[in-house]
């Protein structure tokens, strides 16, 4: 989807011209870059499409405001990310070395393009600067060889905690959730987070499968099934390989795990293992579920489709393992081609889109699901007031003592893509709880496979 306005001089190949008019100002801050060296200059976006509708507006509204200000005409294009289309874009320009100045990037795919990429310390430096510490997991899949080749957004980025029936829970499993994780962390009390265990989540979910609400949680081979299962292995401190190449796979904390999985996957529906990312949304709308672990996405569905339900669904922290607590973590970025004729430009308005004040508008207009990699900005007000019911989605960033993951690190990232790619943890689970293959056959085979990303 493209954002135009009657100024654009369009031709039938080409992005539609954004109209460069002022419309209020963002937080000011000091741009490191020399507004007269791009004045009356153009650049060209190739960004997401968000699901949410009205949130590309928002990010719209911004890129012309920081137009208007630089005598900078903006074009952008939405470009879905069904069938992989953005992705597709992005290989198509990388290859042809012409198209937008700058790209939106999915998961590994700063990683992919990185020789083409423009090196962007100068912008994620300045941010980190100001705002802190960065996500662990954004710095793995941007931050290549030393080189942050991407800018990570707040549009479209995203983790994947527990997403609970308050109801059902309270009701079958003797959980106070709201309780537990309210919309306030400075009342988190520790004594009560320490109890939200993988032993307790196991327990309420065979409480809630006799009550005939079953938790879903997908064990397919896409993203989200992958997260939760990553986020999973790392509570229990399974590595696959580190960051030296050493296959880890055969190890008591991964036979542990599985023994885990093997108990927990009894109790989920058994149409868990053809889910596809929608599937688990589908089952928490539907009311047959008691919980999922996803962004707000379903929540807000649920809320337009099957109120009752969604008036009960609060997010709130994954469970904890023997090794901590992680939730899985998705961030998208910005990329700069090398190939853009307005770098100055481009990196001027990355950061102006990354200030706190921008990002909190992106953060409303998205209900809350878009996140920013800065844990200092989790005090943005959206999290405390987003409703029904209040706080639903205040523990959505991270908060407590829970961390983000992402499956495949520590191995180096073009390892670690492969892993994901491949989604072995998720083939792992399927192989031992479905296919009651033998664990020291499930693990032998994940050796394999390892041993195969290595060599490729």
């Amino acid at each position: 989807m493209t954002q135009s306005s009657p100024l654009s001089q369009s031709r039938p190949t080409r992005r539609n011209l954004l109209k460069s008019a002022a419309l209020g100002s963002a937080a000011a801050f000091a741009a490191p870059y020399v507004k007269d060296s791009y004045a009356a200059g153009s650049l060209s976006l190739g960004v997401w499409d968000h699901w949410v509708p009205g949130a590309n507006n928002t990010l719209t509204k911004l890129c012309n405001e920081w137009g208007a200000k630089n005598n900078c005409e903006v074009k952008i294009d939405y470009i879905t990310s069904q069938g992989e289309k953005d992705k597709l874009t992005a290989a198509a320009e990388a290859q042809a070395g012409t198209g937008h100045d700058i790209m939106s990037h999915r998961d590994w795919n700063i990683r992919i393009h990185q020789t083409v990429l423009e090196p962007l310390d100068d912008v994620v430096g300045g941010l980190i600067k100001q705002y802190g510490p960065i996500s662990p997991v954004a710095e793995y899949l941007a931050k290549i060889k030393g080189t942050w080749s991407g800018v990570p957004t707040t549009v479209g980025s995203q983790v994947k905690p527990c997403q609970s029936r308050l109801d059902l829970y309270q009701q079958y499993a003797g959980l106070d959730l709201r309780d537990m994780f309210p919309a306030d962390v400075s009342k988190y009390d520790k004594a009560k987070i320490d109890t939200w265990s993988w032993d307790t989540y196991l327990d309420a979910a065979q409480k809630l499968h006799k009550a005939g609400f079953p938790v879903g949680l997908p064990m397919g081979q896409s993203s989200d099934a992958v997260d939760w299962v990553g986020a999973l292995f790392n509570s229990f401190g399974v590595v696959m390989v580190d960051a030296k190449d050493n296959i880890k796979i055969n190890s008591d904390e991964a036979r542990t795990a599985l023994e885990y999985l093997k108990k927990l996957m009894a109790v989920n529906p058994p149409e868990v293992y053809a889910w596809d990312d929608a599937g688990n949304n589908r089952w928490i709308i539907s009311g047959k579920g008691s919980g999922i672990m996803n962004p707000p996405s379903s929540w807000a569905v649920a809320i337009r489709d099957n109120k009752p339900v969604g008036e009960q669904l609060w997010h709130h922290p994954m469970p904890r393992g023997p090794k901590g607590r992680f939730v899985g973590q998705l961030p998208q970025f910005y990329g700069l081609w090398s190939f853009s004729k307005n770098k100055s430009a481009a990196k001027d308005l990355l950061t102006y889109i990354s200030q706190k004040d921008a990002v909190a508008q992106l953060v409303a207009a998205s209900s809350g699901y878009d996140l920013p990699s800065f844990t200092s900005m989790y005090d943005i007000t959206t999290w405390q007031t987003v409703a029904p019911p209040a706080g639903v989605v205040y523990s959505y960033p991270p908060r407590g003592d829970e961390q983000t993951s992402i499956t495949g690190a520590p191995a180096r990232s073009e390892v670690g893509a492969q892993i994901y790619n491949q989604a072995i943890n998720t083939v792992m689970v399927s192989k031992f709880t479905q296919g009651n293959e033998k664990l020291d056959d499930v693990i032998k085979w994940a050796e394999n496979e390892l041993e195969g990303t290595l060599r490729a």
